[in-house]
């Protein structure tokens, strides 16, 4: 029953997912916490943190990961194949019949139309992200790092792997430096 679950999520996201990785991530989202209550939001927005600071597509590390998590190393193995089966199957039957139809104004307005749809997705995606990240941090700490990232990312041209790892060692290394300080002032108290 579990391998199925995990196999129908990842299926059904990947099948749905028009646009690429990315695209997948609020669906991927919608299925694993919300559906299938695996995780909380929190938890995969960790998950999405650290995957993309790691190299290759998004999807396919998140399901591998998740799918570990549910059902072992089967899992891994069911989730992959379920993330890359819907991208081999669309491939073959979409870029063959886009090829004959490509210029047909219908499927050029398709093509475009889906663009918005996929920006809604993305941008409710951040809104989870934001309310999760509220309920950690103070409102005025979001709007900093949202304003620093935002700066960096567009006008630094900062890779965004480069900002997530710098946060996590940041987070890492910033309650290390308080137990230093504590265990200096108790010797010398």
């Amino acid at each position: 029953m579990k391998q199925r679950d995990i196999f129908i999520a990842f299926f059904r996201s990947s099948m749905l997912g028009y646009g690429g990785g990315p695209t997948t991530i609020p669906l991927v989202q919608k299925e694993v916490v919300e559906r299938f209550k695996w995780m909380d939001n929190e938890e995969f927005g960790d998950i999405l943190a650290i995957g993309n600071t790691l190299p290759g597509p998004i999807n396919t590390k998140m399901a591998g990961y998740i799918g570990y998590r549910i059902g072992g190393i089967p899992g891994t193995i069911n989730a992959i194949l379920a993330t890359i089966l819907p991208t081999i199957i669309l491939m073959i039957v979409l870029l063959t019949t886009l090829k004959t139809f490509k210029d047909l104004a219908w499927v050029q307005g398709m093509t475009r139309g889906v663009l918005p749809v996929v920006g809604v997705m993305l941008a409710v995606l951040t809104k989870d992200f934001l309310q999760s990240s509220v309920k950690g941090l103070r409102w005025a700490t979001v709007a900093l790092h949202v304003i620093a990232a935002l700066f960096l990312i567009e006008f630094l041209h900062v890779h965004p792997a480069i900002i997530i790892a710098s946060l996590l060692l940041f987070a890492f290394f910033k309650p290390l430096k308080k137990e230093t300080t504590n265990k200096k002032k108790g010797r010398s108290s």
